[in-house]
């Protein structure tokens, strides 16, 4: 198990079932409430989401967050690991195979994320990332196969009146040679079919927006034990 991992069956991630739902405290955000397009860029499939403003949310607590899923907080009475309660029906399992330079999950860090769009075992996501940066403003993974990029998600927040406003970028293959002759094709029809497509903006819609109803209060009472 990596490092402030969340807990996962006998046989590691990959052989894990989906598990029970978590209470549900508070609805989801409706795919509705963010706006999104679909692009081409170099040979790259770009799924863009803008996100509704996160009331009472900062860039700062989104640094933090994203610094600290690992771990535990309170919820519905219950100790939970944070990213069960992050997207409380999809989520398996995070594991932090590889801890960043100081110990933390920072750039360097290489992460094993397995979720279920929609809870659908047919949509399963099972995927090794290396996180390439975190901060006031940004905070980005990726996936690359002999250094061509499969999957990079860029997240990029900032602080406004209205709370955090919030803009994601899942870019799809690569724009350099290998890419267009091969990796590209397997990115997109194995890695992440176009059947996914739809299920992960709606996935990604619901956790961005979970993050307004606990993470205030879990930055307010963790920020200063967890710097």
């Amino acid at each position: 198990m990596g490092y402030g991992s969340t807990p996962t069956p006998p046989g590691g991630p990959a052989t894990a079932t989906l598990p029970p739902p978590r209470p549900m405290l508070w609805p989801l955000r409706p795919v509705e409430s963010a706006e999104h397009r679909i692009s081409e860029d170099g040979g790259q499939l770009v799924i863009t989401i803008m996100h509704a403003p996160l009331l009472g949310v900062t860039a700062e607590m989104l640094r933090w967050w994203y610094c600290h899923v690992p771990g535990t907080m309170t919820y519905a009475g219950e100790t939970w690991p944070r990213y069960l309660v992050w997207h409380p029906l999809d989520h398996i399992s995070y594991d932090v195979v590889r801890p960043a330079p100081d110990g933390r999950v920072g750039p360097g860090a290489e992460l094993h994320i397995v979720e279920a769009l929609g809870r659908d075992p047919a949509n399963r996501l099972d995927i090794r990332l290396r996180v390439d940066e975190i901060g006031a403003g940004r905070a980005v993974i990726a996936k690359r196969v002999l250094g061509t990029g499969i999957v990079r998600l860029e997240n990029e927040y900032a602080d406004s009146p209205a709370g955090a406003t919030y803009v994601t970028r899942m870019r799809i293959g690569d724009h350099g040679a290998l890419g267009r002759l091969l990796v590209n094709r397997v990115a997109r029809h194995r890695a992440f079919p176009p059947r996914r497509i739809q299920p992960w903006i709606r996935h990604h819609v619901e956790e961005v927006g979970n993050l307004e109803n606990f993470l205030p209060e879990l930055y307010q009472d963790r920020a200063d034990q967890e710097p």
